[in-house]
């Protein structure tokens, strides 16, 4: 499912129009970005959560010549799916 098909989704489950479902899905976006940019937590019960997590620089190797090369550290963004969820898939 693409962004597009969610917002069409989300319009019909909801009853309102594709405009509103689009700016509704973008201000979750927004606000879940920003939340994440922050270092925060962000939990949707019977979802799931959102955090964020450091992963270390660490080495690795050039598949194309076999040289090892050093992979810098960086954040990343972590999504454990609720119980809720879990059960329907």
């Amino acid at each position: 499912m693409n962004k597009a098909e969610l917002v069409d989704a989300m319009a019909e489950g909801a009853g309102i129009s594709k405009a509103d479902a689009k700016r509704a899905l973008d201000a979750f976006v927004d606000a879940t970005a920003g939340a994440l940019g922050k270092g925060d937590r962000v939990s949707l019960v019977g979802f799931g959560s959102f955090s964020v997590s450091h992963r270390g620089e660490r080495q690795g190797r050039n598949p194309q010549t076999g040289k090892a090369i050093t992979i810098k550290a960086k954040n990343v963004i972590k999504f454990k799916a609720g119980a809720e969820l879990s059960s329907k898939v």
